[in-house]
């Protein structure tokens, strides 16, 4: 059980470093937390290395550290670091120099070399895109190195990684607030958890995500398998899934650096991600994804809505269209695994469009390769803290067999409307389909539909609960243009009387005021 004090103390900690940076040129969140995401995890490798290397002192086998020399944490960074000194002793400036002209470039070519670790590539992949601190003043730099150094993960419980990892997913939680472009790579974390917690990933399977943002999925995908209540994983098994068991794909620049920053905090020693377009198969980097499957057993995502694609991207898919998102559903499909389990979130337009002969293509290649046993439909709003309004579903399926019935299920706020910034959605919503999901049981909330019902709605998957009678709308298009017209007819009424009661008395009686009156006769 975590230390709520000890995490309470963190959060602080964490809070304090980003109190500096934004006083430090990094004014919002898309500023500080990349910032902050390079040094935490030079800080968190620093630590873990340090004591990698005293149990291999203590068990008598060799030992080298990702970074030796000057360019260790310990040494540049720390208080007490002899470099540390050396610079602070210095002329004014050369803390910047040895930050900008030593630091980055070194770490940024450690990868290339051909004796490079694992370790020592995914560190260069990290800094690749930085080529100097964002922060204003040495002094300022100074005080943000110097609160990462005081966060001494192994002073805080057993647990730590997982109280670092929830103070940064609050970070992360500010790149997906309303009105911030970071909103793109946020799934909020209770959607991610309850995801997680219906697919059920286990050691031995390779989890992937093709768009993965800022690594939510395989983060918290790793923290079920370590927390599995069923079986505890051994030595070897965290092994496994510390090294050769998380996938992921990234295009954008900003978020590719935290996506592998975000799984090495949770835990996750070698996360595989490829930097480049999913959709195209054109990779700016892929030299992490090395060795990876072409197929997946449990695949985890939240695709971009509403985005449009070239031919380049159509090119590689069976059913052509401009909209990612049926692009990505396609990909998803041909990269599981025969057996292998998915859950993906899309935005209703994807489930209701039968106008387009792609998006009906696509759907039916889903329903005949897979079994798509469950749609869960999300109540407006859960993606507020994001920056998206879009209505949004939960895909849940297996490939192998086809479909024969689809389990719907609502998950809705107490009041039936939406959730929103405020409110959001929580794990708490979905203990109703939890409840209901074993035996897919009918409810006031869930439904069963037949794959022929689908076929007779040419595959229109929109969730329309059929308890909630009087949420049907039933009007016939004349219906609805009468009403349009009482509408209009009442509104002239309402402006006729609105202006009889701001005109003046006289006005309306058409007489001139006196006052006016007098005026010209002079």
């Amino acid at each position: 059980m975590r230390d709520v004090n000890a995490q309470t103390a963190l959060d602080a900690k964490v809070k304090s470093v980003c109190d500096i940076l934004r006083r430090s040129n990094c004014a919002g969140a898309l500023q500080y937390v990349p910032e902050l995401s390079w040094l935490l995890f030079l800080r968190f490798l620093d630590e873990r290395e340090t004591s990698e290397g005293r149990d291999a002192k203590i068990q008598r086998i060799p030992f080298k550290p990702s970074l030796t020399g000057r360019y260790r944490w310990g040494n540049w960074a720390s208080g007490g670091g002899r470099h540390r000194k050396k610079l602070q002793d210095g002329a004014r400036g050369d803390i910047f120099a040895f930050l900008e002209l030593d630091l980055l470039p070194h770490l940024q070519k450690l990868g290339a070399r051909r004796t490079a670790t694992p370790r020592q590539r995914l560190i260069s992949q990290i800094v690749a895109d930085v080529d100097e601190t964002r922060v204003d003043t040495e002094r300022n730099f100074l005080d943000v190195v110097d609160r990462i150094d005081d966060i001494r993960l192994g002073d805080i419980d057993d647990q730590h990684l997982f109280a670092l990892s929830s103070a940064y997913e609050g970070l992360l939680l500010l790149m997906g607030e309303k009105n911030n472009d970071g909103g793109q790579f946020y799934t909020p974390r209770e959607v991610v958890r309850a995801m997680v917690r219906v697919v059920e990933p286990k050691v031995g399977d390779k989890v992937y995500d093709p768009c993965c943002g800022t690594g939510g999925f395989l983060a918290q995908a790793y923290e079920h398998m370590r927390e599995a209540p069923k079986r505890l994983p051994s030595a070897v098994d965290l092994q496994q899934l510390a090294e050769e068991t998380f996938y992921g794909r990234e295009k954008d620049n900003l978020a590719y650096p935290i996506a592998l920053a975000n799984p090495v905090l949770h835990g996750i020693d070698y996360p595989h991600i490829w930097h480049g377009n999913t959709l195209t198969d054109t990779a700016d980097y892929a030299g992490l994804f090395e060795g990876a499957p072409t197929h997946f057993d449990v695949i985890l995502t939240n695709p971009p809505f509403g985005g449009k694609e070239g031919m380049e991207a159509q090119s590689g898919f069976a059913y052509k269209t401009t909209a990612t998102q049926v692009l990505f559903l396609q990909h998803v499909i041909d990269t599981l695994a025969d057996g292998g389990r998915c859950g993906m979130v899309v935005d209703e337009g994807l489930l209701f469009r039968t106008s387009e002969t792609a998006f009906v293509q696509t759907k039916r290649k889903l329903l005949e390769e897979c079994d798509l046993h469950c749609i869960v439909s999300l109540a407006p709003g859960v993606f507020t803290t994001a920056g998206a309004g879009v209505k949004t579903n939960i895909l849940f399926f297996k490939k192998g067999k086809p479909t024969k019935t689809i389990w719907y299920y609502e998950v809705l706020p107490e009041e039936r409307k939406r959730f929103t910034k405020t409110a959001p959605v929580t794990l708490r919503h979905f203990d109703g389909f939890f409840k209901l999901l074993k035996r897919r049981a009918d409810s006031e909330h869930s439904w069963t539909v037949s794959i022929d019902e689908i076929k007779d709605r040419n595959y229109d998957l929109k969730a329309v609960n059929p308890h909630r009678k009087g949420d049907v709308d039933t009007r016939t298009p004349a219906d609805l243009l009468a009403e349009i017209e009482r509408h209009n007819a009442e509104l002239k009424r309402a402006l006729i009387d609105l202006r009889r009661t701001l005109m003046p008395p006289t006005r309306r009686r058409g007489k001139v005021p006196a006052s006016r009156g007098r005026a010209r006769s002079r």
